[in-house]
């Protein structure tokens, strides 16, 4: 049943974006960005995100929602979150106060209708084979972007991580932070558990989506501000979900029990 639930789901978001999609792309010639986001974007994300719950059975719970800035708070703004699933990458934008801009590899623009779509949102793309000149890309467009309302969000490990599994925190969100001196808003999200990477099927259950407070990144060292971050993230990860983190906590023990 659960093979079907997710066929559905993965169904319906194929032949919906086609005419979302090429909606948008017409509309593009005479609309803005912003009212892109708000009359395609927004809602087809949204969508999705309901048609996991209602149909994939893969629910949410958010968490510390008060520590969002609110859609009249025009502060720079820089989301931190931890990556496991496809399924963030639909939220988030559905359900945050502001329109983001997502700082992610060019490769996906290659990818047709929804490729398309994601050059005319006005977001930032990069690549990560020439390091400076990406990171002079996310600086520029980044402030840009968010000096016209737009929140940025990054991953900062680079990729989606194993459930349970912790990758390389690289400090691109934090020095943007302190070049734009913006509010660094660490995230933590479950949803490994319910949409494991590199996969086509739900789990059901309920993804656990933990919002902390800002970290202001004015006058800050990347490297410090990047570690408070991880810090923040992984022990709420292991709040959110202690099963995942069963075996590396035990190795943690037993380390640091040889060590003494």
């Amino acid at each position: 049943m659960n093979a079907l639930r997710s066929a559905l789901v993965f169904a319906w978001m194929v032949v919906s974006i086609i005419p979302v999609g090429l909606g948008l792309l017409v509309c593009s010639l005479f609309l803005s960005s912003e009212k892109l986001w708000r009359w395609f974007a927004r809602p087809w994300l949204r969508g999705v995100v309901v048609a996991a719950r209602w149909v994939g059975r893969v629910d949410y719970q958010l968490i510390g929602e008060e520590n969002l800035p609110g859609a009249d708070d025009m502060r720079r703004v820089i989301l931190v979150s931890k990556h496991q699933s496809t399924w963030e990458t639909f939220f988030f934008p559905s359900m945050m106060p502001h329109n983001l801009a997502y700082v992610f590899k060019k490769e996906l623009l290659r990818i047709p209708v929804f490729g398309w779509c994601m050059a005319r949102l006005e977001m930032v793309p990069i690549d990560r084979s020439k390091h400076s000149e990406a990171w002079k890309k996310v600086a520029q467009y980044g402030e840009k972007l968010m000096d016209r309302g737009r929140w940025i969000i990054m991953f900062p490990e680079g990729t989606r991580s194993e459930r349970g599994g912790q990758g390389n925190y690289k400090s691109g969100a934090s020095r943007l932070g302190v070049a734009t001196e913006a509010l660094l808003i660490p995230i933590a999200v479950s949803s490994g558990q319910c949409w494991p990477r590199k996969s086509f099927s739900f789990i059901p259950g309920t993804i656990d989506v933990s919002i902390g407070e800002p970290i202001s990144a004015a006058g800050g060292a990347p490297e410090a501000l990047m570690a408070q971050v991880e810090t923040w993230i992984e022990a709420e990860m292991r709040r959110l979900d202690p099963e995942a983190y069963v075996q590396s906590n035990t190795t943690s023990t037993d380390a640091g029990s040889d060590s003494v």
